[in-house]
């Protein structure tokens, strides 16, 4: 049967090779999509971290519309009862407030910022730098999802107090390094210095980080060098609050990945809080373009995989059922002279064995030599459509400039696809599937009839 089936495979070499290449193109096309998958998923969790296993803690603006700024106005107390709850693993809390540098210090300046603003604005908010103050800058979602980094010192953490992480365009362009101090004034005319606070901070820079906006700014506060991450004391002192008093930004709680976050969110709607107020909201919806990318090419990765396995299967079957045909008299014959149906179909699939075991090993190198040509055109084709429609979206919105837009507008930047040899598996194993049910269907017909039914079929 062997020899039988070797033989023919060599003596209709035309026959076999388009088989082969068919098998060998589609059984590549799945291996690709599979690790274009794997890839995405890598480039996933590096891009997020641990924030895919996060909520977000964010007032509810039909009905909260927030600060006089139109920040957020999250309770202390209602950020505790989360913590003690004991569903959390670990959380970031933020304020958002304004402050003023030194008069011997001074803001980076934007290109084509203020140039709408008023003279007395201008005046007011000459040296007015954003502060994000929290209790731990490692866990703040801009250091997480990329759009920061820490390139000198440390992280801040909850034990620290008067301590800031300045940004390193700013600290150089005021001769600034790790271990200086420098003065934090608050600004009487921010809207959200509501008690009319007059406070002077002296803080220590822990650390450098660094990061560009992409997005336009109207004014240069918007700017991530105009930026000071703070720990939640010195953001709510300026204020002329504690941390007890201060109102927040909003606040993110991590969960342990054993934990099934939407029964973790569900569970927590049932503590005394008024959460007319408030949302809890993913972490991972904060960053909708970089959801819709990894979606977008998990759908077309998808669609390549059942598309190869459903073309080869098509064409396979319609090669096989025309060459079947050619084939009556010699399946004639042999059933005259006592070789069994089973024996024949058994050459049949060793002869399409015989094809497809050189097709998959020549599809792994196909696709390690093409996959991370075509994973990147993908990733280019689906994150080009993706920034259009965020963008729409974003202007839409009014969102303005800053680390928030571009978190918005953040989108997977590459795919390091490699060919894993599990994938290869799975391949050969639904491949072979779908050229068994191939062979199936094109021999089937065949093998029901009579050997003289078969010999008037071939005149």
């Amino acid at each position: 049967m062997f020899k039988n089936a070797f033989a023919y495979v060599t003596r209709k070499s035309l026959k076999s090779l388009i088989i082969l290449l068919i098998i060998l193109s589609m059984s590549a096309l799945s291996l690709i999509s599979l690790s274009i998958k794997d890839a995405t998923n890598k480039a996933s969790e590096e891009t997020f971290g641990n924030i895919t296993n996060s909520f977000t803690m964010e007032i509810n603006r039909r009905v909260n519309q927030g600060t006089a700024r139109g920040g957020g106005n999250v309770r202390g107390q209602d950020i505790k009862k989360i913590v003690d709850s004991g569903h959390v693993d670990n959380f970031v809390k933020r304020i958002n407030s304004v402050a003023n540098l030194d008069d011997n210090l001074d803001i980076v300046q934007a290109p084509g910022a203020g140039q709408n603003e008023s003279a007395e604005r201008a005046k007011n908010f000459k040296r007015a730098v954003m502060l994000t103050g929290v209790n731990s800058s490692q866990k703040e979602t801009k250091f997480v999802s990329g759009a920061y980094k820490l390139v000198e010192g440390e992280h801040l953490n909850s034990e620290d107090k008067n301590k800031i992480l300045m940004h390193k365009d700013l600290a150089a362009k005021n001769n600034l390094k790790v271990g200086d101090k420098i003065k934090l004034k608050s600004n009487l005319y921010d809207a959200d210095n509501e008690k009319r606070a007059n406070e002077t901070v002296e803080v220590e820079i822990k650390g450098l980080f660094d990061g560009h906006g992409k997005s336009a700014v109207t004014y240069n506060q918007e700017l991530y060098e105009n930026t000071l991450i703070t720990d939640v004391h010195t953001a709510a002192k300026v204020y002329g609050n504690t941390e007890d008093t201060a109102t927040y930004q909003d606040a993110t709680f991590f969960v342990k990945g054993n934990r099934n976050l939407d029964q973790v969110i569900k569970d927590l709607k049932k503590l005394d809080i008024n959460w007319r107020s408030y949302n809890l909201i993913k972490s991972s919806s904060n960053f909708p373009a970089l959801q819709k990318s990894i979606s977008g090419i998990y759908s077309i990765a998808n669609q390549l995989f059942a598309g190869s396995l459903i073309f080869a299967g098509l064409v396979v079957t319609l090669l096989l059922f025309l060459w079947m045909n050619v084939r009556k008299k010699e399946i004639a014959v042999l059933l005259s002279i006592g070789i069994s149906k089973t024996k024949i179909f058994g050459q049949f699939a060793i002869e399409l064995l015989f094809v497809a075991i050189p097709a998959f090993i020549g599809s792994y190198f196909l696709a390690g030599y093409t996959g991370k040509m075509l994973g990147n055109s993908i990733l280019q084709k689906v994150t080009g459509s993706i920034a259009k429609q965020i963008a729409r979206q974003s202007a839409s919105t009014k969102l303005g400039g800053g680390a928030e837009v571009d978190g918005f507008n953040k989108t997977l930047t590459s795919l390091d696809v490699s060919i894993n040899p599990k994938a290869l598996l799975y391949v050969v194993l639904f491949m072979s599937i779908v050229l068994a049910i191939a062979l199936v269907i094109s021999s089937s017909n065949i093998l029901r009839k009579k050997p003289k039914e078969l010999l008037i079929d071939t005149k």
